[in-house]
């Protein structure tokens, strides 16, 4: 049996634990799925659709938001009662940071980022390093279980309905594992399509130039129906939410057409849009990395390009 840790928000599952899923499939065993609060019972049917035969739900007065070092205890704690073949998780922050305290407490290595595992006695996984650009083939020598992480857009997110049945149980918890919580939420601006979904994305580099410059970026999203992302950079320097960072360590996309304007192409924002089937890359820099990576490129200032690119379609 195959155990993978779903993360979901309030009851809303995220696409890439659809693919950890089909990725679970693919090492021909049963997998059972592990989700954290009372919400995650109505979760049910859409695991069930994508090959989940048990929902196993961790219950607690302590799971009504993320708390990382108790989801880790809860999937532990599970791990152990049920000796699971593995267990798997998207490699997001939260995925990578539960399974990181749930091996922390079981005493086993955890392998993060890789594309292809084969159980055995050493298991031997392969790994995504350096933003993906390198492959490193690793053996894993663990005592009892093998915790790794899939890099989000792996395998794509594929049904095989079955019959899912959910079991609940209540992990125990010491107070050190609450120490850390999500204690309040604040809402941020709405800015429409998020990025894990979109298919179309506007992102924006230092190149923008400043804040109250990106009126041609948002204009353009409006237009092509788009979600708006930046690079770290932008994040770092205040200039937009990290919400719509792109990138290694902010949100990994795949959408049909991403647009870079004034990003120079660092590796941590390649490794978060390089699977985006088409990059359009517009940068005065014509040495710029970026332009390595762009299916199209364009040598030009931002400020002209995207007013001249909404222009046309506004045109037809």
């Amino acid at each position: 049996m195959i155990l993978v840790y779903v993360d979901h928000d309030r009851g809303t599952l995220d696409e890439p634990s659809l693919q950890a899923l089909t990725f679970a499939r693919g090492l021909d065993a049963e997998v059972h799925a592990l989700a954290i609060g009372d919400a995650a019972s109505g979760l049910a049917g859409t695991l069930g659709e994508h090959g989940v035969s048990v929902l196993h739900v961790a219950t607690h007065a302590a799971f009504d938001d993320y708390v990382p070092q108790a989801a880790g205890r809860a999937l532990a704690q599970l791990a152990q009662m049920t000796s699971p073949k593995a267990v798997l998780t998207t490699s997001g922050m939260r995925g990578n940071e539960v399974l990181a305290h749930a091996a922390a407490i079981l005493d086993e290595p955890f392998a993060a980022e890789c594309v292809e595992i084969t159980l055995g006695s050493p298991a031997e996984v392969t790994r995504s390093r350096w933003g993906g650009n390198m492959l490193e083939v690793a053996r894993v020598h663990r005592n009892n279980v093998l915790l790794a992480s899939i890099p989000p857009f792996t395998v794509a997110a594929e049904p095989s309905p079955v019959a899912c049945s959910v079991q609940t149980f209540t992990p125990e918890l010491a107070a050190a594992d609450t120490a850390v919580r999500v204690v309040d939420r604040v809402a941020g601006q709405a800015h429409g399509v998020s990025l894990a979904e979109a298919k179309v994305i506007v992102s924006g580099g230092r190149g923008v130039g400043a804040p109250e410059l990106w009126g041609p970026l948002e204009d353009l999203a409006g237009l092509l129906g788009a979600a708006l992302g930046c690079s770290r950079v932008v994040t770092s320097n205040g200039w937009r939410p990290h919400s719509e960072q792109v990138g290694q360590t902010g949100t990994k996309v795949a959408p049909d057409l991403y647009i870079a304007a004034g990003i120079s192409g660092a590796t941590q924002h390649i490794a978060g849009c390089k699977k985006s089937k088409t990059i359009l890359a517009i940068n005065i820099d014509p040495e710029a990395p970026i332009m390595t990576h762009a299916d199209y490129a364009i040598v030009g200032d931002l400020h002209e390009v995207l007013p001249a690119i909404a222009a046309a379609i506004r045109s037809r």
